[in-house]
């Protein structure tokens, strides 16, 4: 007898929400492909990384209380997104120590909170997606994925198997583009360099698109890119993954009119 599909509760995000929804749809393809019933609730909203960055401790714990209610009753919870989830999982359980009547439930949604790659290929044992990309592509580790969630290998061993696609290895791939969150509005000086080596690193590499985990960091890198007046674009790795390419690029010129 099959095993039941698990129940994916889908956390879009709000930069996907709001910036690139076609990354959302990549993502719950990339989840039904691995065999996952897949929910969107309708009740999510930010997972608090603002508010938690800027000191506001209180804000942060009412927005993780919401995100538990919305996403405890699934089986996983998924985000296309490093930072987003690492906020499930590493931070909401710490916000709701002191809460009595949530700090279990934020440590039981932690223990099934998940990064979307490194569910794919850890949780789904995913080897391939089927997909085909012609291109180069220059990989960024995303900070929050790397460093608090361990997301190196994963997003490499199905960037591998997409037929047409050759990876460009940046010699400072896990270096910060910058971003940060807060970061980059609290320190633009700094920020903007990290932003212009990343780019020019990007640049010199050759690469047709640069793929990340993380729309933050696409978003931050692009709009560099953009402005040295590289034509090299972004994409999320699930819309690669997924074979929904056919959209324009983060960073590419929109149509007027």
């Amino acid at each position: 007898m099959a095993a039941e599909a698990p129940e994916v509760g889908l956390f879009a995000t709000c930069l996907v929400d709001s910036m690139r929804p076609s990354v959302g749809f990549a993502a719950a393809a990339l989840l039904e492909r691995a065999g996952c019933r897949v929910h969107v609730p309708r009740n999510q909203a930010c997972c608090g990384q603002p508010a938690f960055n800027a000191g506001d401790r209180a804000g942060a714990a009412s927005i993780a209380r919401q995100a538990v209610a919305a996403f405890e009753g699934f089986d996983y919870t998924v985000a296309p997104s490093g930072s987003c989830a690492a906020m499930l999982r590493r931070h909401f359980p710490a916000l709701l120590a002191d809460d009595p009547g949530w700090s279990a439930r934020a440590q039981a949604l932690a223990a099934k909170s998940w990064e979307l790659v490194s569910f794919l290929v850890d949780i789904r044992g995913m080897t391939e997606t089927g997909a085909r990309f012609d291109g180069s592509a220059a990989w960024h580790d995303a900070c929050s994925g790397l460093r608090e969630l361990g997301v190196r290998d994963q997003p490499r061993r199905l960037l591998a198997s997409v037929r047409g696609l050759t990876v460009k290895v940046l010699p400072n791939a896990e270096t910060c583009c910058g971003f940060g969150g807060t970061f980059c509005v609290k320190y633009p000086e700094i920020s903007d360099a990290m932003a212009t080596e990343k780019a020019r690193e990007i640049a010199e590499s050759g690469a047709d698109v640069v793929l990340a985990g993380d729309l933050g960091c696409l978003l931050n890198i692009a709009g560099k890119l953009s402005r040295i007046g590289s034509t090299i674009r972004a994409r999320h790795v699930a819309e690669v993954l997924a074979g929904t390419c056919d959209g324009p690029a983060i960073g590419a010129p929109r149509k007027r009119g």
